[in-house]
C-alpha cells in the first residue's frame, strides 16, 4: 500500500510516496491528480531543468505552437479560455504556470534535479533515486514507494542532426531549433530550412516576415493541413455559457473531429489524400507544383500531419518570401548548399530542422535489486507500466491526437491503482508477462524517421491482451477509466507482511 504520510513542501526532505520525474504537462498533469485525489500522499516532481514547461520552455524558436487545438491539448481540469485554437508557446507557458499555481503544485518541484537512475529494492519496496544538481554537480538521492516518469520520448540535451558533407566550410550559422540562440539575427538574411516536418512549416511563416527569403529544403513532402487560428465556435460558446460548460462541449467536438479525421485516413487514404491536395492548390498560386511539394509518397497519418493555423505557410509562399525546394543535398558549401540536381541554394543561415532524437525515459537507469533493466527487453503493461519493474508507471501520450488525453487517462488509472492497493494492502506491484511466445511489436507504429532511428531502444508493446498499444483514444476510455484494476498480468504484494513472516 501507498503510504499516507502528511506532504511536505520543504526542500530538504527526500522521502516520498510518489517521485514525478519532470515538470512538463505530463507531470503537472500527475500532480494535479494526486493532490486532489490523493491529498494525504506525499509527492515530489523532480525537474531536471531550472523552470517547469518542458517542451514549451525548451524550444524557443521562432513561430513556436501547439501541433494540436489547445481544447484537446489542454488539461481536462483546466479550461482552455484563450483565444488562439492552435497556440504560441509563451501562452502554453503561461496557462501551464496557472495550473500549477491554482491547484498548489509549485512548491512540489525540485528545479535542476537531473534524475541520472532508479533502482527499486523488493525488500523495503521502495526506490532509490539518484539525482545530480545540474547547477553546482552535487548528487542528492531521494526514495519513494512509486516513480512516475513525465519525461516524454525525447532527447532533452540535443536533437538528430545528420552527417552533411562541407558542413564546416559553410561560412554562415548552421542552428538546430532545440538550441535556438537568443540572440539570432535573420533580418534581411536569406535562410534556408532543411526539413518538411511540423517544425520546419512553423519556422517558414514566422522567419519570412523578416528574412529576405526563406527556403524549405525537403528530400520528400509531408501533409500539410490548414486550419483555423481561432475556433470561432469556442470562442462564442465561452461567451454565451461560460467556460467551464464550454469546454466540456467543445472538447468533445474536437476530440470527435481529430478521430474521425484519422479513422477517414486509415479507412479511405486515397479520398484523405485528394482533400488535402485540393486544399493546398486553393492555397497555392495558380500552376504550382503542389504534387512534387506537398503530395508525400506515403498515406496520411503514415506520419502525423503537419498543422499550420490559418494557412500561414502556404501565405508565406504565395508572397514570394519563402519558397520550397524538393531536392537531396550534395554538400554544404561556403555560401549555401550545393544539390544533387545542380541547384545550389544561396544561404546566410542553414537551420536543421531534421528532426528529433528520442529516447526512452530520459536516459534513466533503471534497475530492480541491483540490476539493471533493459527497457528494449521490456513489454508495456496497459501502454503505461514495464513487464517486471515494480511500481513504476510512464506517461506516453498520443501520436495521432492530443498528447495530454493519454496523459489524464493514465494519471486516472494510477489514481485508480493506488486505491486498489490501499484497500487491500498491498505495496507493491508488477506487472508480470508469463507468455514468452507472445509476438512483441513497435511501441510507436509511426513511419517517421525519427522514430524508426531509435524505436529499437524502447519498451516493446503486445499482441493480445493487456499488452497491447492502441492509438485509440475511445479504447482507452473504456480500459483505463473503467475497466478493471486487478488483473492476471499484474502481482501484487506487501512487504510489510513479509517483513513481519520473517520477524516472526
Amino acid at each position: 500500500m501507498v503510504p499516507t504520510t502528511p506532504p511536505t513542501d520543504t526542500d530538504t526532505d527526500t522521502d516520498f510516496d510518489v517521485v514525478i520525474i519532470g515538470a512538463g504537462i505530463s507531470g503537472i498533469g500527475a500532480a494535479y491528480h494526486l493532490k486532489t485525489k490523493r491529498p494525504s500522499t506525499s509527492f515530489a516532481i523532480l525537474e531536471g531543468r531550472s523552470a517547469l514547461g518542458g517542451t514549451w520552455d525548451l524550444f524557443r524558436y521562432p513561430g513556436i505552437r501547439s501541433d494540436s487545438d489547445m481544447p484537446s491539448f489542454g488539461f481536462g481540469f483546466k479550461p482552455w479560455t484563450h483565444r488562439q485554437s492552435i497556440a504560441d508557446a509563451h501562452v502554453i507557458l503561461d496557462y501551464l504556470n496557472e495550473a500549477v499555481d491554482e491547484n498548489g503544485i509549485r512548491a512540489h518541484i525540485r528545479y535542476n534535479a537531473k534524475v541520472d537512475g532508479a533502482d527499486f529494492d523488493s525488500v523495503t519496496g521502495r526506490w532509490t533515486i539518484r539525482t545530480t544538481d545540474a547547477e553546482t554537480g552535487d548528487p542528492i538521492t531521494y526514495t519513494a514507494r512509486f516513480i512516475y516518469s513525465g519525461t516524454g520520448y525525447y532527447n532533452y540535451e540535443a536533437g538528430y542532426t545528420p552527417e552533411f558533407p562541407g558542413r564546416d566550410t559553410f561560412r554562415g550559422q548552421v542552428i538546430h531549433p532545440q538550441h535556438w540562440p537568443d540572440d539570432l539575427d535573420y533580418t534581411g538574411k536569406k535562410v534556408v530550412v532543411i526539413g518538411s516536418g511540423a517544425t520546419a512549416v512553423t519556422l517558414i511563416p514566422a522567419m519570412a516576415a523578416q528574412a529576405a527569403h526563406v527556403t524549405m529544403l525537403q528530400r520528400s513532402p509531408s501533409y500539410v493541413l490548414s486550419l483555423p487560428g481561432e475556433d470561432v465556435i469556442a470562442n462564442t460558446m465561452n461567451k454565451l455559457v461560460g467556460p467551464d460548460k464550454a469546454y466540456r462541449i467543445i472538447r468533445r467536438k474536437n476530440i470527435a473531429l481529430n478521430r474521425g479525421i484519422f479513422k477517414a485516413s486509415k479507412r479511405a487514404p486515397k479520398v484523405v489524400r485528394k482533400l488535402l491536395m485540393a486544399d493546398v492548390k486553393r492555397r497555392l498560386p495558380k500552376g504550382y507544383d503542389v504534387d512534387t511539394h506537398f503530395n508525400p509518397s506515403y498515406d496520411p497519418w503514415d506520419q502525423r500531419l503537419c498543422m499550420v493555423p490559418n494557412g500561414d505557410l502556404f501565405t508565406a509562399i504565395s508572397s514570394g518570401k519563402a519558397s520550397v525546394v524538393t531536392d537531396h543535398i550534395d554538400a554544404f558549401t561556403e555560401t549555401g548548399i550545393a544539390l544533387t540536381s545542380g541547384q545550389h541554394l544561396d544561404a546566410d543561415i542553414i537551420v536543421t530542422a531534421t528532426g528529433l532524437d528520442i529516447m526512452p525515459f530520459g536516459g534513466i537507469d533503471l534497475s530492480v535489486d541491483g540490476e539493471q533493466v533493459d527497457v528494449s527487453d521490456t513489454v508495456v503493461y496497459k501502454a503505461m507500466m514495464l513487464s517486471g519493474v515494480p511500481n513504476f508507471v510512464f506517461a506516453i501520450g498520443y501520436t495521432n491526437i492530443a498528447w495530454t488525453l493519454k496523459v489524464d487517462l493514465i494519471c486516472t488509472h494510477m489514481m485508480r491503482l493506488l486505491a486498489h492497493m490501499d484497500e487491500h494492502g498491498m505495496d507493491v506491484v508488477t506487472p508480470v508477462l508469463t507468455d514468452s511466445t507472445m509476438e512483441r511489436t513497435p511501441l510507436l507504429d509511426m513511419s517517421s524517421g525519427y522514430v524508426q532511428r531509435r524505436i529499437g531502444t524502447f519498451p516493446k508493446a503486445g499482441t493480445a491482451g493487456p499488452w497491447t498499444v492502441k492509438m485509440a483514444y475511445e479504447a482507452d476510455i473504456e480500459r483505463l477509466e473503467h475497466g478493471p484494476v486487478a488483473d492476471p498480468a499484474l502481482k501484487f504484494e506487501s512487504t510489510r507482511l513479509e517483513t513481519a513472516a520473517v520477524a516472526s
